[in-house]
């Protein structure tokens, strides 16, 4: 293959639609836009949420409930029962859980759930524990570390 012979494939190169250039064009006099109004005229158009004047839904609906999302802390789930790939007796936290890619990402910490079963001894670090979780590494022989979380306290929920 040489550099003159490089071409796209058919059908990814395609001309450009001119409109407004006559009536046998097929796309000559309104170009697209129908006859008339708003969408046809020059200008800026309609913005979204406009409903023609008619009372917009967003103003509609009585807004009622409380979101917290703006300081809500977002902490990653992972079961005990992915703990079993960790060897026996070792010291296992957030780094190593993304070492061994149990998780993705610690966002504002990881919290520690009852789901599955663990069979290993291990010392598990984490920013939350539920009570369910506590009590299979603990049975398990395992012991369980709180890890403060950087924007507040680390709790058992």
């Amino acid at each position: 293959m040489k550099l003159n012979e490089l071409a796209p494939p058919p059908g990814a190169k395609t001309t450009r639609r001119r409109v407004g250039r006559g009536l046998g064009s097929g796309l000559g006099k309104t170009a697209g836009y129908g006859h008339k109004g708003q969408k046809a005229r020059s200008g800026p158009h309609i913005r979204p949420g406009f409903e023609g004047g008619q009372t917009p839904m967003s103003r509609r609906f009585p807004k009622r409930g409380f979101n917290n999302a703006r300081f809500r802390a977002d902490f990653v789930e992972l079961n005990v029962g992915s703990l079993n790939v960790f060897d026996a007796g070792s010291v296992v936290g957030p780094e190593e859980f993304l070492d061994k890619r149990i998780i993705r990402h610690v966002l504002d910490g990881v919290v520690v759930l009852g789901g599955g079963d663990i069979e290993k001894a291990l010392t598990v670090k984490a920013h939350r524990f539920s009570q369910s979780a506590i009590q299979k590494i603990e049975a398990a022989g395992g012991k369980v570390e709180k890890i403060e979380a950087a924007g507040g306290k680390a709790e058992v929920i």
